[in-house]
């Protein structure tokens, strides 16, 4: 199966630029009411994400801030924890499930390394969950037809 039916198109996902500020980057995620976004440079390439938790301790840890002041400051110059791993459009579908286990979402990039969308687990887990449906559907059918 062809990962890319589960794409979420670069256009309808919230993102961040890198030298987007930290207060714009806190305003978006506020807005969209997401705790992690992907982060992007200016040329459409996959940096990494940023959550909620990293710019908190940004501002707590490294530039004690006002929300005036993170104006100021850089995506970039936020410490990341971690970033969610991404998948190549042509990745294979164990490699996505292998990243959906333990991200939210996963960032899918082209060959050039530039940024095209991401894929949730929640559409992951979705489409099986739907797949499951039709193959025991059959067999509850069959059951309440032996059993009249």
């Amino acid at each position: 199966m062809n990962i890319l039916f589960f794409l979420t198109p670069k256009n309808e996902v919230a993102y961040i630029f890198e030298d987007e500020s930290l207060r714009q980057a806190l305003e978006k995620m506020e807005y969209h009411k997401y705790s992690a976004v992907p982060v992007i440079n200016r040329r459409g390439k996959y940096v990494g994400t940023i959550t909620e938790g990293d710019m908190l301790w940004g501002i707590k840890n490294k530039f004690n801030l006002s929300l005036k002041e993170a104006e100021q400051v850089t995506v970039a110059a936020i410490d990341r924890r971690s970033d969610n791993r991404p998948v190549y459009a042509d990745s294979n579908m164990e490699d996505l499930i292998d990243k959906a286990l333990n991200q939210n979402f996963v960032p899918v990039v082209d060959d050039q390394k530039n940024f095209i969308g991401i894929i949730t687990r929640k559409d992951v887990i979705r489409y099986f969950y739907n797949k499951s449906l039709e193959v025991l559907k059959p067999a509850a059918d069959c059951q309440a037809s032996a059993m009249n």
